[in-house]
């Protein structure tokens, strides 16, 4: 087994140092970048996603192998010149103004950048002018509204309304999740993806920018 291969178990089993030692290990034996990432560091994130779907791994296993893999993505990122990590697309996250619960967020931001996506993380109780203002420093492909509480929705639907204002709506997809979203809120204020787990959110960030 050579030490990609040992990446992908490192990275599934979530041990961070170990991965991040290994990509080392790889990248200074000549692998490329670009293939570690492509053909070891995102199938493991992959099947990591399988797993959680089927049950049969949970949330703490699954922000372990986040931070596995995050944890590798750094030792290989700056040599990625245009390599998978950075095709995958770009998104800006936050949870909507007024709720302060991020569990969500952060799951669905790790399991992002196991995928490849380059995520911008506004933190919580971020409000509309905030993502205005991401969007046009940032230029992301995505937005992702994240809200725990019932009477934050409407945050959400201020925000889009924010974006239009600003004239830069058009410029990204928006994806909204949470306990208190549905499909129907979503499709109501505009939307143009919902999801109700993390990597249900990845699966529609990728077909987000297979439409862009």
């Amino acid at each position: 087994m050579d030490q990609t291969d040992e990446l992908y178990d490192a990275i599934l089993s979530g041990n961070a140092s170990t991965a991040a030692r290994l990509a080392q290990e790889a990248l200074d034996k000549g692998a490329d970048a670009g293939e570690i990432v492509a053909r070891r560091m995102i199938p493991a994130m992959d099947e990591v996603g399988r797993r959680f779907e089927c049950g049969d791994c949970y949330v703490p296993e699954l922000l372990l192998a986040g931070r596995a893999m995050k944890a590798a993505l750094n030792v290989v990122r700056p040599l990625l010149a245009s390599g998978a990590a950075e095709r995958a697309g770009s998104v800006v996250i936050g949870t909507v103004q007024g709720d302060l619960h991020d569990i969500g967020k952060n799951l669905v931001t790790a399991v992002l950048e196991g995928a490849g996506f380059q995520v911008h993380d506004l933190g919580v109780d971020v409000p509309a002018a905030r993502f205005v203002e991401a969007v046009k420093e940032k230029q992301p492909d995505i937005v992702a509204l994240s809200a725990l509480l019932t009477v934050t929705l409407p945050a959400m639907k201020s925000t889009l309304e924010a974006l239009e204002r600003a004239q830069v709506r058009d410029r990204v997809k928006v994806m909204v999740g949470g306990a208190p979203v549905t499909r129907q809120y979503a499709a109501q204020i505009g939307a143009d993806a919902y999801s109700d787990n993390a990597f249900g959110a990845v699966k529609l960030a990728r077909t987000l920018m297979g439409n862009l």
